[in-house]
């Protein structure tokens, strides 16, 4: 596959993730289940993926060490806070919401990676950011109830993809082991706290159905499994810069998901507010020369 359709097929894996959810969590099934079952059938996926390839599996201790702590932040926690945001809000604006991770993950790079500094771009490209989620939330209607409180747990989610992103970037993804290996240890590790953790915060499950299972199913093999291999692949491919910009496109696969196969409203608000949202992403991705300083 070109590396074209691999970006294609990666934002369409991303974006239909939100879906899928919400159809696990609509069928009943707790958001802290949810997220388990997708990281145990993302790291089987994974696992059978560096055996295809014969990847070397990582043994000391620093580099599982520091799996546990990127795999708290980029997976039990926001897994999910994401599912339990999503038995409050649609998937679309969920999938919206997700699009603000750059702008999060910026801030937590300026406070732990010390070569990167604030310029005036990026100031203007958080303010951007944050107003484009004031416009999807419909902040002059007033902020209250359900859909208040599950727009924050996914906003919650995407600060801890941006604090574990800063974490990954300065403590986790150098030394000689494979992506794929790395992925595999990431995502064993969250199964493992979510498999503590699940039976006192979702009780005893239940089988929720064939279309819930199936959904959980595609969501860790896919979402959390093969999506990680592909974007590596684009990576590689293509470069970082290019492999980002999938951030771009993933709220309209998520938006159109949700609203074709769901039947999920799309407020003007949501798209106006999703198009300042990434607005503000690009514009704090520049690099003007010129810095703040205090």
């Amino acid at each position: 596959m070109q590396t074209s359709g691999k970006f294609v097929l990666l934002s369409a894996i991303w974006g239909g993730s939100f879906a899928l959810i919400k159809v696990a969590v609509d069928a009943g099934v707790a958001p802290v289940w949810v997220a388990l079952a997708r990281c145990l059938f993302g790291a089987l996926t994974l696992w059978g993926i560096c055996l295809a390839r014969g990847a070397a599996v990582p043994l000391d201790r620093r580099t599982w060490g520091h799996a546990a702590v990127v795999a708290l932040l980029l997976n039990a926690v926001p897994f999910t806070l994401l599912a339990h945001g999503e038995t409050q809000v649609s998937s679309v604006l969920a999938g919206v919401f997700n699009a603000t991770t750059p702008l999060t993950t910026l801030v937590f790079v300026l406070l732990v990676v010390p070569s990167e500094r604030m310029t005036r771009a990026r100031v203007v490209g958080l303010l951007v950011g944050f107003t484009g989620v004031l416009v999807v939330l419909g902040a002059w209607r007033g902020l209250a109830g359900d859909v208040l409180g599950g727009s924050l747990a996914c906003l919650a989610a995407t600060a801890c993809y941006g604090a574990g992103f800063a974490y990954t970037r300065r403590f986790f993804s150098g030394g000689d082991h494979s992506a794929s290996a790395l992925s595999a240890v990431q995502i064993t590790c969250a199964t493992l706290q979510l498999a503590v953790v699940a039976p006192v915060l979702g009780g005893t499950p239940s089988w929720p159905g064939t279309s819930a299972a199936v959904a959980l199913l595609v969501l860790g093999a896919a979402g959390t499994g093969l999506a990680y291999v592909l974007n590596l692949d684009v990576i590689r491919a293509a470069g970082p810069a290019v492999a980002s910009t999938v951030t771009y496109v993933t709220p309209l696969w998520s938006t159109a998901i949700g609203a074709v196969l769901l039947g999920e409203h799309v407020g003007w608000n949501t798209l106006v507010g999703g198009v300042v949202v990434v607005a503000g992403v690009l514009l704090a991705r520049s690099r003007p020369n010129v810095r703040i300083t205090a």
